[in-house]
C-alpha cells in the first residue's frame, strides 16, 4: 500500500525570510510615491527611533561598565567590524565589472562598513553556550560606534556615491539613532522593568521597523526607475561573493580570537559578534546617506543579513556540542537562549 509522503512539520523557510520577500513585492506592485512616500518615510523614522529607544532601555549602565573590563574581547570586535570588514571590502573592488556592478559593489562596501547585531549576536552565543554577557556589550558598543564611524567611513571610502557625508546627514542619523538610545538608557528605571516583562515587545518593534524601511527603500527605487540595473545573473554573483565574504569573517574570528588567547566562551562571543551586520541600524544610514538610490545600497545587506542569520543558526548549534568549558569566561549554566531576532 503506498503512503502519501508527509511533509515535515517545520518549513526550512524562515517566515521572517517570507515577510522581506513579500515587503519587497508589495513595494513593487504598490510603491509608495507622493505623499503616500512621505507618510511611509516618517513612520519608518519614527519605527527605527522607537527601536534605539528600547535598546537604551534595556542595556543595563551597570553592564555596560562592567562590560568595559573584557577590553581585549571590545577591541577585536571592534576591529573586525571596522577595520577588517572594510579591508575585505576594498579588496572585493577587483570583482568589479565581471562580478559586480558599481553600484551593486557600493552596496558590498556599505554593508561592510555597518555595526553589528545585538539581538542575534546574543542569541547565537547563548545557543553555543558562549559568553553571553560579552556578546551583550560587544553588541551594544559596536552599535554605538557605528552611529558614529559608519558614515565617517562611508564618506571616505564610497565619496560621491552617498552624495557626501554633509551635516544635515549627520544630524538625522544622530536624532534617529543615538538619541533615542540615550532617552531610554536616561528612563531606564521606569520603563526597564515594563519591558522585561514583555521581551517581546523589542522583537515586534525590531521586525516591524526593518520591513518598514525596506518599503520605503524599495517604494523609492522602484518610483526612480533603477531595478532595470540589476539581473538575475548578477543577483548569484552577488550571492556567491557575501558567502566568501562570510565564510572569510566567520574563520578570522574563530581562529584569530584563538591566536589572541581567549577561551572558547569569548571565542564564540567574537565569532558571532564580530561577523555579522546589522539590518536595524544599516538601512535607516543607507536611506539617509544614499537618497533615492537607497534600494541597491542595502540590497547587498539585506541578503547578507538573511545569509548570516542561516549560517550562524546551523554553527551555533554544532558548537553546543562542545566539550564544557569551566573556569573564566564560562557561560552560566542554564542560561536561556534568547529567541533570535534580526538585529
Amino acid at each position: 500500500m503506498n503512503r502519501r509522503p508527509r511533509l515535515p512539520a517545520r518549513l526550512p523557510v524562515d517566515g521572517y525570510v517570507l515577510a522581506l520577500l513579500g515587503t519587497v513585492g508589495l513595494a513593487a506592485l504598490l510603491p509608495a510615491s507622493g505623499a503616500a512616500a512621505g507618510v511611509a518615510e516618517a513612520a519608518a523614522t519614527g519605527a527605527v527611533a522607537l527601536l534605539f529607544f528600547l535598546y537604551g532601555a534595556r542595556l543595563s549602565t551597570r553592564e555596560a561598565l562592567d562590560g568595559l573590563r573584557h577590553w581585549r574581547l571590545h577591541l577585536t570586535v571592534l576591529g573586525c567590524t571596522f577595520l577588517v570588514f572594510p579591508l575585505l571590502g576594498l579588496a572585493a573592488r577587483g570583482l568589479v565589472p565581471a562580478v559586480l556592478t558599481p553600484q551593486l559593489y557600493s552596496g558590498f562596501l556599505f554593508l561592510c562598513l555597518v555595526p553589528s547585531t545585538i539581538q542575534s549576536s546574543i542569541a547565537f552565543t547563548s545557543i553555543a553556550r558562549g559568553n553571553v554577557p560579552a556578546a551583550i556589550c560587544a553588541g551594544s558598543f559596536s552599535s554605538l560606534a557605528g552611529i558614529v564611524l559608519t558614515p565617517l567611513l562611508a564618506a571616505a571610502l564610497l565619496g560621491g556615491h552617498t552624495g557626501g557625508l554633509s551635516a544635515d546627514a549627520v544630524v538625522r542619523i544622530v536624532l534617529q539613532l543615538l538619541v533615542p538610545f540615550l532617552l531610554g538608557q536616561a528612563l531606564r528605571r521606569r520603563v526597564g522593568g515594563f519591558l522585561a516583562r514583555r521581551k517581546k515587545v523589542l522583537g515586534h518593534v525590531d521586525r516591524g521597523s526593518i520591513l518598514l524601511v525596506v518599503y520605503t527603500a524599495f517604494s523609492q527605487g522602484m518610483v526612480a526607475g533603477i531595478w532595470h540595473l540589476v539581473t538575475p545573473g548578477r543577483l548569484a554573483l552577488l550571492l556567491a561573493a557575501e558567502a566568501v565574504l562570510l565564510a572569510l569573517m566567520l574563520a578570522l574570528t574563530w581562529y584569530g580570537a584563538g591566536k589572541l588567547g581567549f577561551g572558547r566562551a569569548d571565542r564564540i562571543a567574537v565569532q558571532f559578534a564580530g561577523s555579522k551586520k546589522s539590518l536595524a541600524a544599516g538601512l535607516p544610514m543607507a536611506s539617509v546617506l544614499f537618497g533615492a538610490h537607497a534600494s541597491l545600497a542595502v540590497l547587498p545587506l539585506m541578503l547578507f543579513h538573511q545569509m548570516q542569520l542561516m549560517v550562524c543558526a546551523v554553527l551555533a548549534r554544532r558548537r553546543s556540542r562542545d566539550p564544557e568549558e569551566t573556569g573564566a569566561g564560562a557561560p552560566v549554566p542554564g542560561t536561556p537562549a534568547p529567541t533570535v531576532t534580526p538585529g
